[in-house]
């Protein structure tokens, strides 16, 4: 199994930019499906975009979608996000997840195999 570690959490203001990045460790890095979900304490985690390992295909959260891009760059073993406009609803700890070989449903925790340990997201409003 690949590790994963999220990396450019941090604090901003409403309407800002902040690209998170996930680099993996270990395995082939370019087999897997990729995927960002968050989690805000008292509720479930939730999920953010996905990308299949050719990065042809992508998925977003409703909630999410016009504003955040997500990508991937097989070469550097790393996959990113990069969040636009962003509000204080998407203040939450952000966590990189890989699995492979299938991938029927990309929104699901459970189709996961592998996590990072979550970069925290700060929006103020």
């Amino acid at each position: 199994q690949v590790q994963l570690v999220e990396s450019g959490g941090g604090w901003g203001q409403a309407g800002d930019s902040r690209r998170l990045s996930c680099v993996a460790f270990g395995g082939t890095f370019s087999s897997y499906h990729t995927g960002w979900f968050r989690l805000v304490p008292g509720k479930e985690g939730e999920f953010v975009a996905a990308i299949n390992w050719r990065g042809d295909s992508t998925y977003y959260e409703d909630s999410v979608k016009g504003r955040f891009t997500i990508s991937r760059d097989n070469a550097k073993n790393t996959v990113l996000l990069q969040m636009n406009r962003l509000k204080p609803e998407d203040t939450a700890v952000y966590f990189c997840a890989a699995t492979n070989p299938g991938f029927r449903f990309p929104s699901r925790v459970y189709a996961y195999k592998s996590w990072g340990r979550g970069t925290q997201v700060t929006v103020s409003s």
